[in-house]
């Protein structure tokens, strides 16, 4: 038996693959130290590329000081495993195992941001403020988020503001549920900087322009309206307009007996793929879920290229199977809004079901899927714990502690603080 993951810090924790890296395994309490004058036995295994020969190297190292410092080569991208054990009694007693995590330069060059780019408050069919909500979402681990209200955009803009004089790392970005006039099928507009809703408010102007758009499209299957398809593109054009994600939502979720989205659309929508993201995993229910994971399985057979993103589509806070639980991972330079956008269009992102109790689920590329489920065991735990921390002092603050500034002042920062450490 070794002792648990967070008595040790390793880092860093990703390298550059490829390169020689030296890494370091620190005892971080008194109970797990390690003894200077005592020889380990550190054996090495490459997760996926080994040859019969090369599958398990041991070597013999010293602490340095509460430290093992471990120089070496690692080839290739994937994971990279460490055991140490050392002898007590002619007996073999293990410290731990480790690991860290090789990348290409693509990727090595991006850093992980968890986020939530579809939720709601009390604006529209919510329970929460939008203060509470963005205060809320930090605690269970998001860097990221967008409240996105039906047919409204001005809550997000309002979360942003209830945060704006004190110093906060959670990004807050704009965003509404857009809701075509006549037409079922539901689009989000992450970070876009004007409601897109708002423009139905001049009907006149809308059906006039959505004329042209009928006018100037190609005839379409049995079976599709051709005033709802226009309306997709014309608000997806919009959303672009607006510099924003323009997010296909939750096709399957069941509404008055039938799904949300009728299959000739559904079909039709990926053939021509007028929106930037398909929201692969929503908070609606698992089935749903299932549902759009086996039809963006079939959509990739096909060679579709398909951008996803997971979200909660939150109605409470306090339901942990949606807000926090179901969430995407982007691999973004930046957590600045066009980069995150650019990450997910480029196919740097995946859809995450972390519900408590249960195994995660990453759905997405393979590499990404391999990468992005080594960070929930080694990386996300330590990220969530600093998370946690600011969230509540976001509450309190919201909640009216004067102190609370303070602490949120003492926070800022720390999440990239870890990241700069275990990045190489």
């Amino acid at each position: 038996m070794g002792y648990r993951q967070e008595c040790f810090q390793v880092f860093p924790l990703v390298v550059p693959a490829d390169q020689t890296t030296t890494i370091t395994i620190r005892a971080l309490y008194d109970h797990c130290r390690l003894e200077k004058n005592t020889e380990y036995e550190v054996a090495y295994y490459p997760k996926e590329y080994w040859t019969e020969e090369c599958k398990r190297k041991t070597f013999l190292l010293r602490p340095q000081g509460d430290s093992l410092v471990i120089p070496h080569h690692f080839t290739g991208e994937q994971e990279h495993v460490f055991t140490v054990t050392y002898e007590q009694d002619g007996e073999e007693q293990s410290v731990g195992t480790f690991s860290v995590y090789s990348l290409q330069p693509d990727l090595f060059a991006r850093r992980p941001f968890k986020g939530d780019l579809h939720m709601h408050s009390y604006y529209s069919d919510g329970r929460q403020s939008p203060a509470y909500v963005g205060a809320y979402s930090r605690m269970v681990g998001l860097d990221f988020i967008a409240i996105t209200d039906h047919h409204q955009y001005a809550p997000s803009l309002e979360v942003q503001n209830a945060f704006s004089e004190v110093a906060v790392d959670l990004r807050m970005f704009p965003g509404e549920e857009v809701h075509p006039p006549e037409c079922h099928t539901h689009l989000v507009n992450f970070g876009g900087s004007f409601s897109v809703n708002q423009l139905f408010q001049d009907r006149e102007s809308y059906r006039h322009e959505l004329e042209g758009v009928m006018q100037g499209l190609n005839p379409l299957p049995a079976g599709i309206d051709p005033y709802e398809y226009a309306s997709l593109v014309w608000s997806l054009d919009k959303i672009r307009e607006a510099k924003g994600l323009g997010i296909f939502c939750h096709p399957h979720w069941v509404t008055d007996n039938r799904f949300n989205v009728p299959r000739p659309l559904l079909d039709y929508l990926f053939e021509q793929q007028p929106f930037d993201a398909f929201e692969l995993l929503g908070g609606i229910a698992p089935q749903c879920n299932n549902l759009q994971v086996a039809y963006y399985n079939e959509q990739r057979a096909h060679g579709r290229i398909i951008p996803i993103v997971g979200s909660s589509d939150s109605h409470s806070c306090l339901n942990h199977t949606r807000l926090g639980a179901i969430h995407t991972i982007v691999f973004s330079p930046t957590l600045e809004l066009q980069d995150l956008i650019s990450s997910v269009k480029e196919l740097y992102s995946v859809a995450v079901e972390a519900i408590p109790g249960e195994n995660s689920r990453v759905y997405g590329p393979l590499r990404l899927v391999k990468y992005a489920e080594f960070l929930l065991r080694k990386y996300v735990p330590l990220h969530d714990r600093m998370c946690f921390a600011e969230g509540n002092h976001m509450l309190d603050y919201i909640g009216g502690n004067e102190e609370a500034a303070n602490w949120l002042q003492a926070c800022k920062g720390q999440v990239g603080r870890l990241m700069d450490k275990l990045w190489a």
